[in-house]
């Protein structure tokens, strides 16, 4: 033991005042008690220092258990020997003996006064500690301190009584050692390391754990690698290893039983926090256990007594050994020292620890989650429930959205003996969530070796699209195309239901690339052509998108054609594509509800393990609704605080497109910008998603004034959409957006062209959207009376549309027009009602340039309504709405897609511009 002694003052006291009554010839028994590691010996040995600065002759012993089984053999290492008592020898035990000892012991003090200080009294033979006792009851008279360290740790294993269980409380001074202070443990370490910051210290003092033993140790293997190197998390970044000998020493001095426990404790305690090293604490389920549970699993997986394994844990929690966590849960003090304790394992008991833990918190109903990461560190056993456990918990963490978790359950799982098929089964999984988690990379291998593994026909199925979903995803479409197109040729003959299905899924995930996109709906069409019966009706589906996008089918037949198609019986496998191709097609017709109700439908329907094209495609259509919808506070609440990327070129998802279109909507350009300028789309492989990228930037370069660089982006959309045969504005209105640049430019005729040919195509779609949209731009383009009739006939078009927005602009846009035609009143009547709607639906830019308007026609707009239902956002609407047909906070959370913080924060505005108190009020003032 080095380094100076704190918190000990008391201690000190009470021996330099024996010390005196010894010297005065009243001697006395001082037991010193304390855990292992809290400075006995040190104690002791600065009182036998002290003593001796004051006269008395030291006598001193140190108990080992090597000495045991010989009578006396601590009292001759104290008392040393001597020729006339040669024939008392270790081995024999008698009175006579004892006597004669007691003598020497008397004739030591007939000399001087006498410190005996016995080290370890808890190790001395069974005769010596007899004769200890005896000499307690006779040296109050006697110039004789006795002074005697004992092991007062508490033990799991039952442990002989104490050196004065039998002596009157009278004949002894007992003082027990507590553990240090955090405060006298900074001091210390802040003495070894005066540089220290308070983290780095606070780091030591936990490693600690309040014993001297343990710190000191510490220090000294940090000593090479002082602060700001950290402190490491795991024994294998100390040297020489002074601290992880400290910890294998305390367990040595423990029963067996208490070191088995406080190792289980420890590889409990890793499974649930992380792996070795890690610090990042795991979120629990359920509601926090109490001791009496936790110490109860504890003690069924290491085999010890309940009772006393609930005793150990308080024992270890005011020693600093464990410290509760936030849930009450004890825990090792610091990672190092949990490292520390498992460090006196092999691998292999570790290994039948956790399974062990596994095995006791099945048994009493813990999560599967809890129960499965104490398996991650477990061998494999062939043990059917642990393979169940896995699974399970590896489905619950991919439904949860920890893709991370859910891989890790399933390589374990993988480790176990497995027949090919669920092996087949688990590797698709497993490739699929890999391919999301952050190692996407192993995720393509993984299914491709599921691919090849002899599996059930539709087992092949789902592993082949998970797989031409990953090869998409990276960039690879035509590999990914091919891939299915071999398995489709193999099934056709035997199972034509799965090979449409496959059909169906190439076609769709052909979107990616133009070229091979071309390719599939040729084969498509022509197939459908000539043998109906080989195209399934998740296939004629997408035919229909595609003749929707084309500009060659109306949105009402479109919708007819797919409704009815949505009544044939459908293979499982083949629905989803049916239920995601109807959802896009509704929102494209301005179906808004059915769209959301056949996404929530298709997204219900997914296996949250496994890859499948059309999970993402229902995430874009809920995308394209909220957008639709105007509701931009939802699309800003749902974007992650960084961009959504591809797992390779680093392009832009339609989320991305969306939040783009509501930043600049509501005002916020300059994030704007910034999440244009997040993406390099030089080095973005083509797709949609690039062509929506490229119009939202156009809108935002629009804004900013850059006409030109707006024009170059709407034009390239448009050049790339047509290479796709996407000639209909259902997906991005380029040509009308293209014309309001043409205009800002100065070229009316050009933008005329565009105009006109836009309202062609939208009137194939018929929808109010599409046409009023269409309108508008071509009667600014027309101008004169024309222009004019063309601007009324969009405003009145677009009011019986869900499209607000829309609706604005065109209110803005004939206002214009009727003041410079002269038709001052109307023209302001339309720029107030466009401010009004502006203000509700939360666009910042429409409400600017209709207040730009009417300032520059010399009129204000009315005062906005700050009360009552016309008072509402529109998405305070919409959430109020859902509210008022009895739809809960988590559920109108869940349903748009936002936080629950945010439904609750438009909730509160509402009731204040509703002038109620109550939820059930809403319904009722909603109608007014």
């Amino acid at each position: 033991m080095t380094g100076p002694l704190r918190e000990r003052d008391d201690a000190h006291a009470l021996l330099a005042a024996e010390a005196k009554n010894a010297r005065a010839g009243s001697g006395r028994l001082v037991l010193l008690r304390g855990a292992t590691g809290t400075g006995r010996s040190a104690l002791l040995e600065a009182a036998a220092t002290h003593a001796t600065h004051l006269g008395l002759r030291v006598l001193r012993a140190r108990c080992s258990p090597e000495d045991t089984a010989l009578p006396f053999s601590s009292v001759l290492h104290l008392l040393g020997p001597v020729p006339e008592f040669a024939d008392v020898a270790p081995g024999i035990e008698d009175r006579a003996s004892a006597a004669r000892l007691w003598r020497l012991l008397r004739s030591y003090a007939d000399e001087a006064p006498l410190m005996v200080a016995v080290d370890d009294v808890h190790l001395a033979d069974e005769a010596s500690r007899r004769w200890f006792v005896e000499a307690a009851r006779r040296i109050d008279r006697l110039p004789v301190l006795l002074v005697v360290t004992e092991r007062s740790q508490y033990d799991i294993d039952p442990r002989p009584a104490g050196l004065t269980h039998a002596l009157s409380p009278s004949l002894v001074r007992t003082h027990t050692l507590a553990p240090l202070t955090d405060d006298a443990s900074a001091d210390l370490v802040r003495a070894a390391f005066p540089t220290a910051s308070d983290r780095w210290t606070a780091d030591c003092v936990r490693a600690g754990a309040g014993s001297p033993l343990l710190l000191h140790a510490l220090l000294d293997d940090l000593d090479g690698a002082p602060p700001p190197t950290a402190v490491p998390l795991t024994c294998a970044a100390l040297y020489p290893g002074a601290y992880p000998a400290a910890v294998s020493w305390w367990l040595d001095n423990a029963g067996p039983t208490t070191a088995e426990t406080a190792r289980t404790l420890a590889a409990l305690e890793q499974a649930e926090t992380g792996q070795p090293g890690e610090t990042g604490e795991t979120e629990q389920t359920g509601e926090p256990e109490s001791l009496a549970a936790f110490s109860s699993l504890l003690a069924d997986a290491s085999g010890a007594d309940h009772a006393l394994v609930s005793g150990w844990l308080t024992a270890m929690t005011r020693l600093g050994v464990l410290r509760p966590d936030p849930a009450g849960r004890p825990r090792y003090a610091h990672p190092l020292l949990r490292d520390a304790v498992l460090g006196g394992w092999s691998a292999a008991r570790r290994q039948d620890a956790h399974r062990a833990v596994a095995q006791a918190m099945l048994r009493r109903g813990d999560h599967v989650d809890a129960v499965a990461r104490q398996l991650l560190g477990s061998a494999p056993a062939g043990l059917p429930w642990a393979l169940r456990v896995l699974r399970e918990a590896g489905t619950v963490a991919a439904r949860e959205g920890r893709p991370d978790d859910a891989v890790r359950y399933l390589r374990r799982a993988l480790r176990e003996p497995l027949p090919d098929g669920l092996r087949q089964r688990l590797l698709t999984e497993l490739g699929s969530l890999e391919y999301v988690s952050a190692d996407a990379p192993a995720g393509i291998p993984r299914l491709a070796e599921a691919l090849d593994l002899p599996a059930d026909p539709r087992d092949q199925v789902r592993t082949a699209i998970a797989l031409g979903t990953a090869l998409a995803g990276r960039g690879e479409v035509r590999t990914a195309v091919e891939a299915l197109r071999r398995l489709e040729s193999r099934l056709a003959a035997g199972h034509a239901d799965l090979a449409r299905t496959l059909q169906t899924a190439s076609t769709l995930l052909s979107d990616q690339d133009q070229t091979v996109r071309g390719e599939a709906y040729r084969w498509l069409t022509d197939t459908a052509e000539r043998s109906p019966e080989l195209v399934g009706a998740s296939g004629r589906a997408l035919l229909v998108r595609y003749a929707a996008t084309a500009g060659e089918i109306a949105a009402r037949e479109a919708m007819r054609r797919l409704r009815t198609l949505m009544t044939e019986p459908a293979d499982p496998l083949a629905e989803p594509f049916l239920l995601g191709t109807a959802a896009a097609v509704a929102q494209w017709a301005d179906e808004l509800d059915e769209a959301e109700r056949l996404v929530e439908r298709g997204l219900a329907g997914q296996h949250p393990s496994l890859l499948h094209p059309m999970e993402q495609a229902l995430l874009d259509t809920r995308w394209d609704i909220a957008a639709a919808r105007g509701t931009y506070a939802v699309l800003l609440a749902a974007h992650p605080a960084v961009p959504v990327r591809r797992h390779t070129g680093g392009g832009p998802a339609n989320a991305d497109a969306h939040t783009l279109l509501a930043l600049v909507e509501t005002g916020r350009t300059q994030d704007a910008r910034r999440l244009a300028d997040a993406f390099d789309l030089r080095a973005t492989p083509d797709s949609w998603e690039l062509n929506r990228f490229l119009y939202a930037r156009g809108v935002l370069r629009f804004t900013e004034g850059d006409v030109a660089g707006a024009l170059h982006d709407f034009l390239e959309c448009g050049r790339r959409q047509s290479a796709r045969t996407v000639l209909s504005p259902v997906v991005t209105p380029w040509r009308t957006a293209a014309a309001e640049c043409r205009l800002a430019l100065g070229n009316p005729q050009e933008a005329l062209a565009l105009a006109t040919e836009e309202l062609r195509l939208a009137r194939v779609w018929d929808t109010p959207r599409t046409v009023g949209r269409a309108l508008r731009v071509l009667s600014r383009a027309t101008r004169g009376r024309r222009g004019l009739e063309l601007g009324e006939e969009a405003v009145a078009v677009l009011r019986d549309s869900p499209a607000e927005a829309e609706l604005v602009a065109s209110l803005l846009a004939q206002g214009h027009q009727l003041m410079a035609a002269g038709e001052r009143i109307r023209g302001r009547d339309h720029l107030r009602e466009g401010a009004e709607r502006a203000e509700r639906l939360g666009s910042t830019r429409l409400l600017q340039y209709a207040d730009e308007a009417l300032r520059t026609a010399g009129a204000r707009r009315t005062t906005p309504a700050h009360t009552g239902s016309a008072a509402l956002t529109g998405s305070e609407r919409r959430i109020a709405e859902l509210a008022a047909e009895g739809r809960t906070n988590t559920e109108i959370a869940a349903l748009l897609h936002v936080a629950r913080r945010t439904v609750e924060t438009h909730l509160t505005s509402t009731y204040k511009k509703l002038g109620i108190r109550r939820r059930g009020e809403l319904r009722g003032t909603l109608k007014d």
